[in-house]
């Protein structure tokens, strides 16, 4: 009760929605702090290209004065910049579109405020969620990147701006920012979520995701976004069957990284989960170029507009490197990197049905690396996004440096209520 009337902005999304209805806080005055927090900070983390405090405090009264229309009423969301909003600026991290007002909110937001939430702002994104980065900063070291695409949104949470916040994931972009930050991320199944009114990059990759600091709060906004009742985690699952899974990216880890990891399984195994290797076949070695085939391809259609008529405005990494391998690609390697894909898939749904409940491996290939002019290697979700697996990013301790490392829970598509369950057993033993 103190932490709800001193500190709210540090709550989780499902404490404060408690908190709101019992009549402890107030939506007004939860979103008064995250404002309160951001104006503090925003001059170091810079995590938000449009919050507009006025806007954000009139959605809050008009909340409070009504009844409740959801299990997250009058909590706080940020929305990643590639994302419709029909009171606010998008402009997909490019100079193209500074001045683009959409008409309609995206299937995502337009769920949100239905069931009550407020659209506090929103986030940076690199420019179309693709890898040249905004001015986001890491919460944890301003002189370390914060990860990509969704940066904003995993330094907005990680900084206690917001508690819950879109990201969008195409690669690596919700799973490495997450653990880059320190905080819980969430990719869902492939095509749960819609996609409606989000800037689409690849049609076969691109899913909407989620940022929050505590587990509780992903079932919630799930419920949320696919209009179902929310069903808590439970509270003491069954130890789980863990595939440790050490290839495809494995010898770009950092070694501090692969140690953690190493500490990581073997404490689970001790605290009773069954962990057993879970190495994929030679079959997929060729897994990653697989995916950025499939990417880039997409990618120089998805942006003809952009391509044809404002080429001199996009960057030079969009244009002469993912459009141009795009433009490069025969349709036939295209087709072979969409099969392959579709044979990862279903050697995963086997993997994930009659050996293992989830795959445990890297969210990162280290911590978030120096400088912000890159947003650091999504090797490690690639693969994932491709065979279209949920998954989830748990903090896991720190590297050398003192930032972050996260570990990726993978679970089997439409599966994610199950993933969320091992995740909570994980998360309990992984201190």
């Amino acid at each position: 009760m103190a932490s709800s009337a001193s500190h709210p902005e540090t709550l989780s999304a499902t404490a404060a929605a408690t908190a709101i209805r019992d009549g402890a806080l107030t939506s007004e005055a939860l979103v008064r702090a995250c404002l309160e927090r951001i104006a503090a900070r925003e001059p170091t983390v810079h995590a938000w290209t449009h919050c507009d405090p006025e806007q954000a405090l009139a959605q809050a009264r008009a909340l409070d004065r009504a009844p409740s229309a959801g299990p997250l009423h009058g909590v706080p969301i940020g929305v990643k910049d590639i994302i419709d909003t029909f009171d606010m600026p998008t402009r997909h991290g490019s100079p193209i579109y500074q001045d683009n007002r959409p008409d309609a909110d995206a299937a995502c937001v337009a769920l949100c405020r239905a069931a009550g939430m407020v659209i506090l702002g929103k986030t940076v994104t690199t420019e179309f969620a693709n890898r040249h980065p905004g001015p986001t900063t890491n919460p944890h070291n301003p002189a370390h990147t914060p990860g990509g695409s969704s940066s904003g949104s995993a330094a907005g949470v990680a900084d206690f701006m917001v508690p819950l916040a879109f990201g969008t994931q195409t690669a690596g972009s919700v799973i490495r920012p997450a653990a880059f930050c320190g905080v819980i991320g969430y990719k869902p199944t492939f095509g749960e979520v819609s996609r409606v009114g989000v800037k689409l990059q690849s049609g076969t990759l691109d899913s909407v995701g989620m940022m929050a600091r505590a587990l509780d709060d992903l079932p919630l906004m799930r419920s949320v976004l696919l209009g179902i009742a929310p069903t808590p985690i439970p509270a003491a699952p069954r130890a789980p069957r863990i595939g440790f899974c050490r290839s495809i990216s494995w010898p770009a880890i950092a070694p501090d990284y692969q140690a953690l990891l190493e500490r990581v399984a073997s404490n689970l195994s001790a605290r009773g989960a069954t962990v057993s290797d879970a190495a994929l076949p030679a079959a997929f070695d060729q897994i990653l170029p697989a995916h950025r085939r499939v990417m880039t391809f997409e990618a120089a259609r998805n942006y003809a507009y952009e391509k044809t008529r404002h080429r001199d405005r996009l960057s030079s990494v969009l244009r002469d490197t993912v459009l141009a391998e795009g433009d490069r690609c025969s349709l036939e390697d295209y087709v072979a990197a969409i099969l392959l894909g579709e044979r990862l898939r279903d050697h995963l749904n086997g993997l994930l049905a009659d050996r293992f409940d989830v795959l445990l491996t890297a969210s990162a290939t280290g911590e978030p690396p120096a400088g912000i002019d890159a947003t650091g290697d999504a090797q490690c979700n690639a693969v994932w996004s491709l065979a279209g697996t949920p998954c989830i990013t748990l903090p896991a301790g720190t590297g050398r440096n003192g930032l972050p490392l996260g570990v990726q829970l993978v679970g089997a598509r439409f599966a994610d209520a199950r993933l969320f369950e091992t995740a909570r057993w994980i998360e309990a033993r992984l201190a």
